[in-house]
């Protein structure tokens, strides 16, 4: 460290005589011995007090001067002869692009003997000049300033930038030692990159001593050495590395370590313009690699056959699917590639399952709801039978199911890669969206199943589940709605399946299914909800106009112990789907009038009369296809000792076995005879009568000859010896194919179509008022 200096005690007046040359002289060879580290009998107050005079004399420019001229000799004479002894003929050959034989270890070793000699240069330099700094105080606080010259330590920075590192070289043209310090550094650089070992220390060294030049004079700080000579070349080398390294990764290796490698990259030079460079080029590094290694590779590396992100995807590879999100969003902010790859791959995966949907819908025939018994065991049973999972309908209903869950699966699937690998980013939270929208609206049953699938659970699915296993079912299923783009289609359908549910008692919990109406409130609004919530309004208004009724009854006094309790559900007509309730008629026929036997049909004209009363005006119309009975029937040869079965069965199934109670042993009637007694359609006919004499344990009624179809002449009898283990038997209908046929299916869609003309044209007409 240089001595702390004092002014001095006492100035010179304008007598005092100096002799310039002398102070000079004096001043001259201690700043050599300076240089040479021959300092410590120096007296810096006497070298102080020189420079002080000189300049006070006015001698300040023969000082400034003749210390310019010391100090290029010095670094001329004394200093690049050494740092020139340091450069081997291979690195002045690699400077000009001239290839070498020397081994990798040769050429580092070469290239650290001169990096240390400037480090050593360098270092010295600046320490001297700090030293002289302090002699020449005076001399920059006045001269300089008055003048407006580079004060010493800048003038001498400046210096050893055009004699040490910019000068030429003799016999090599151009060739400066900045340039060969580059090549060296550059060589460095590449051998980390390659894996071996460098000295950084000493790298940033070098990179300081160019940090700490200028270009200029004025020492502008966009012109230091470093900014203007060696950050390009850095950048120029790195970009011919980056390009070559990519694509000799995209043909030698699979798209997860071409990703980890890129992120490694990123790190590595993170690291190294932290502790090898300079922090300054950290940004414009990274640039490079996301231009050369990341942009112009990634599409390829998206869509590599067998490892590329549709690989990921399928195999859940979440880590290397971080990583390409991470490197695609340094290069594109909408992240095209990938959003397209995970787009196809989705809507791939969605029409797959389309597909099996609709391969599946048409595997097998309709099968029986309910060829099994369920009912309360009987004093003598015979234990009761093996459990069986609930299973839909029909395969084509099982179809159904099964298209809503899939997609559900590949919407969790998805939902997990979105926010494990990409982070919930909006873009690609959009794509998923778009993606799951196409294929789901490509499939033209999707309202249909959708709403087979609230159909199914709402009757079964949710039984024994708690509340919040019920709330999360039905948010699945809301999920799917929210992407139905004819939500307009799939509240018909949803209609035409919660009228069966709620006229036929099959749903499980009724506070469930208003909750999904609450749901849907919430998610599309009341347009919809609006036309549904009257059908429990109905509902709730039966219960009290049976509740009234019986109480009417009661006041007229008729004690018939065998007269039937009649419970009854009046619709309002316009809000109901009643062409859902007749399945086997069009537009174009009327609804057959149902004969009920004469017990019954005094009931229900003992009804319509108590409504009318109260109702005027009004008209029922009486729907027989969609109500159920209870009736207790006795079968006087089956096994056991209890002979009496209730028996639970459709409207149309308790009409035609009443039939036999007027029938005497042995006689039997045809199917012809059911039809015209009862007028029922020949299709619910039919189902009915397969139920009652087809299904293997409902077979309340004997038919000859015994076959699955029913023919008009087939003929049919009370089977006296019917025997289940249970008092109480569910005798199901043979399920008509819940899943629309063709032309059912375009019935509806018209009927939709109609409907949305009626809403259009009002809309033209507010738009045109």
């Amino acid at each position: 460290m240089a001595p702390s200096l004092t002014w001095p005690r006492q100035g010179l007046t304008n007598n005092d005589a100096i002799d310039a040359e002398h102070c000079w002289g004096e001043l001259a060879t201690s700043l050599r011995q300076i240089h040479t580290r021959n300092h410590s009998e120096l007296s810096f107050e006497h070298l102080y007090r020189n420079s002080y005079k000189l300049v006070l004399k006015k001698k300040g420019d023969f000082l400034y001067n003749n210390f310019q001229d010391l100090e290029r000799e010095w670094l001329q004479t004394g200093v690049r002869p050494k740092i020139l002894s340091n450069i081997s003929p291979s690195l002045i050959a690699q400077s000009v692009g001239t290839a070498t034989a020397e081994s990798a270890h040769e050429a580092r070793a070469a290239g650290e003997k001169l990096m240390k000699a400037l480090k050593e240069a360098w270092e010295d330099h600046l320490l001297c000049m700090s030293m002289t700094t302090d002699v020449l105080m005076y001399m920059d606080r006045v001269y300089c300033d008055e003048q407006r010259l580079p004060k010493v330590f800048p003038m001498t920075m400046g210096q050893f930038r055009d004699y040490i590192l910019l000068a030429s070289i003799e016999g090599y043209g151009d060739i400066n030692i900045v340039d060969i310090l580059t090549t060296v550094v550059l060589a460095q650089i590449d051998m980390d990159r390659n894996g071996d070992i460098v000295d950084k220390a000493l790298i940033r060294s070098c990179m300081y001593m160019l940090e700490g030049l200028y270009e200029t004079d004025s020492e502008d700080e966009g012109a230091k050495l470093y900014l203007m000579i060696f950050e390009p070349a850095f950048l120029t080398a790195s970009r011919v590395f980056y390009r070559s390294e990519g694509q000799k990764l995209l043909n030698s290796v699979d798209a997860g370590s071409f990703c980890r490698h890129a992120t490694n990259r990123i790190t590595e030079e993170s690291e190294r313009c932290s502790s090898t460079i300079s922090a300054l080029t950290l940004d414009k590094i990274k640039s490079v690699i996301d231009k050369e290694l990341i942009s112009d590779y990634m599409r390829d590396v998206i869509h590599l056959p067998g490892s590329g992100v549709e690989w990921m995807l399928d195999n859940n590879k979440v880590d290397e699917l971080v990583m390409i999100y991470d490197l695609i969003s340094r290069v594109d902010s909408k992240k095209e590639a990938l959003k397209g790859a995970v787009q196809k791959r989705i809507v791939e995966l969605g029409t797959e399952i389309n597909k099996t949907a609709a391969t599946n819908s048409h595997a097998q025939p309709a099968r029986m709801e309910a060829q099994g018994e369920k009912g309360e065991k009987g004093e003598k049973g015979e234990g009761e039978p093996k459990a069986v999972p609930d299973r839909p309908a029909n395969q084509q209903t099982a179809a159904a199911i099964q298209w809503v869950d899939d997609v559900l699966k590949l919407k969790d699937s998805y939902d997990a890669v979105l926010t494990n690998a990409f982070r919930d980013d909006p873009t690609l939270q959009a794509a998923f969206t778009k993606s799951f929208t196409d294929f789901i609206n490509a499939f033209d049953r999707c309202s249909e199943y959708l709403s087979l699938f609230f159909d199914e659970n709402m009757k079964k699915g949710i039984k024994g589940k708690t509340e919040t296993e019920v709330d999360a079912l039905l948010d699945k299923g809301i999920i799917l709605l929210r992407y139905i783009q004819d939500k307009d289609l799939f509240e018909r359908y949803y209609k035409k399946h919660l009228s069966r549910r709620l006229l036929m008692k099959r749903s499980v919990s009724m506070d469930a299914e208003r909750q999904m109406m609450v749901k849907m409130k919430l998610e599309i609004g009341n347009a919809l909800t609006t036309r549904i919530e009257p059908m429990f309004r109905d509902m709730d208004i039966s219960l009290d106009l049976t509740s009234g009724y019986k109480r009417h009854v009661a006041g007229l006094g008729d004690r018939d112990l065998k007269r039937a309790d009649v419970e009854v559900h009046v619709l309002t007509s316009t809000m109901w789907p009643l062409e859902a309730m007749g399945t086997a008629h069009r537009d174009d026929e009327s609804q057959p009038t149902c004969i009920f036997p004469s017990s019954i049909e005094k009931i229900r004209q003992g009804f319509q009369k108590f409504y009318l009363e109260k109702h005027s005006g009004r008209k029922l119309m009486w729907q027989a296809n969609m109500g159920t009975a209870d009736i207790r029937a006795y079968f006087p040869k089956s096994k056991g000792n209890i002979k009496i079965r209730e028996l639970n069965v459709s409207t149309y199934a308790m009409a035609i076995l009443l039939l036999f109670n007027d029938l005497g042993e042995g006689q039997t009637l045809t199917c012809a005879e059911i039809q015209a007694r009862t007028n029922i359609p020949m299709h619910d006919l039919t189902r009915n009568l397969q139920s009652l004499a087809v299904a293997p344990k409902t077979r309340v009624l004997i038919k000859e000859p015994m076959s699955k179809d029913v023919k008009p002449e087939d003929r049919f009898s009370f089977n006296e010896s019917f025997h289940s283990p249970y008092s109480k038997v569910k005798i199901g209908v043979v399920s008509a194919n819940r899943v629309e046929d063709p032309l059912e299916r375009r019935e509806t869609e018209r009927k939709n179509d109609d409907s949305r003309a009626h809403i259009i044209e009002a809309a033209i007409v507010r738009i045109m008022k």
